[in-house]
């Protein structure tokens, strides 16, 4: 597999970074299969690995330890952090406090001395930036991290992390969705990525299942885990995912006539970007990580390309939400200045 650099840090990772939100969910089942699904990603050439400590309450980073019992130093371990991983609301966030604590669990569970890149999982409004960047850049110095990223939305917040943090204690990586559905990040982070020597982790290439293959006009509605956590993101009846499921078959007809499926042209076109460093994939089984790995040696000429550039537009989206974070500024308040106020009836 394709080898690139982490952005401006040189560190090298694999085209494909292997996330583990589904691991999670294999490990939940059979801990030892989740770790033999590790195992075979990085025996195919995978050599970058993406966690979050939310990912099963941690049960994700105990597996990403097992199975890299031996060859750490192989691999290229990212994580994030910030999303809720129990019940108790102090144990979230981008605060000092808790970051403090979550790198030492993540550390252990790893089984290893030190993270090569921390990183939030989202933007966090309760926490100055100011903060958090603080707390990253004294856990470089601490030599728990090796270095540091922040979320990709809204994309002003990375250059306001790099005007309040230079040289070795600024961000130098950032994380946000990117997809042929999904391609908002190319008129907003991936300038300033490019700007700044930023590496950029592109996540959720499949637009969380949509650009699999199964959505396609004419099929009944495709069952997956997705599907049964967020019914209403995947429901093809429901008038705003039609627009996306028209799109979606366009998409696979495309492919088609390509000689190619669907999920090799989406993996083929978000790693052909030149701003992004490696593109983030969840595989449930083996063959899912064959199909990756094979996908990720797909070269799309550029009337393909061009192709896609018709059916979706390069900088546009087709639903606002497959964006990733909710943006302040297109709030109901925010859009009408003001607090809409509702009435309660008995």
């Amino acid at each position: 597999m394709e080898q690139r650099t982490m952005g401006r840090t040189g560190a090298p990772v694999s085209a494909l970074t292997l996330g583990t939100r589904a691991i999670a969910g294999v490990a939940e089942r059979d801990v030892d299969d989740a770790v033999d699904l590790v195992v075979e990603s990085l025996g195919r050439g995978v050599t970058a690995i993406d966690v979050s400590d939310a990912h099963g309450s941690g049960l994700a980073e105990s597996v990403v330890g097992a199975a890299l019992a031996g060859r750490r130093d192989d691999v290229f371990v990212s994580v994030r952090f910030g999303d809720p991983v129990d019940d108790d609301s102090a144990h979230r966030g981008s605060g000092r406090r808790w970051m403090f604590r979550a790198v030492e669990r993540s550390l252990e569970r790893l089984g290893t001395d030190v993270i090569d890149l921390y990183q939030p999982a989202r933007p966090d409004p309760t926490t100055s930036l100011d903060e958090t960047l603080d707390a990253l850049a004294d856990l470089v110095t601490q030599g728990k991290i090796r270095s540091f990223g922040i979320p990709g939305f809204p994309a002003e917040e990375l250059v306001e992390a790099q005007w309040l943090r230079s040289g070795a204690k600024s961000a130098t990586a950032t994380h946000v969705p990117y997809s042929i559905l999904t391609r908002t990040a190319e008129r907003t982070v991936f300038p300033v990525a490019r700007r700044f020597g930023l590496g950029v982790l592109a996540g959720a290439p499949l637009t969380g299942g949509w650009l699999a293959g199964a959505y396609r006009d004419g099929t009944v509605q495709p069952r997956s885990p997705h599907a049964v956590e967020q019914p209403d993101v995947y429901d093809i009846g429901s008038p705003q995912n039609r627009r996306k499921l028209a799109v979606a078959d366009r998409l696979g007809t495309l492919a088609d006539e390509a000689g190619l499926t669907l999920l090799e042209l989406s993996i083929g076109f978000a790693l052909t970007h030149p701003d992004v460093a490696s593109v983030v994939v969840g595989p449930r089984t083996v063959s899912h990580v064959d199909a990756y790995a094979q996908a990720a040696e797909v070269v799309l000429d550029d009337d393909l390309l061009d192709a896609v550039d018709a059916i979706v537009p390069p900088g546009t989206h087709v639903l606002e939400r497959d964006t990733g974070f909710p943006l302040p500024a297109l709030t109901r308040e925010r859009l009408r200045g003001r607090v809409v106020s509702r009435s309660i009836r008995a």
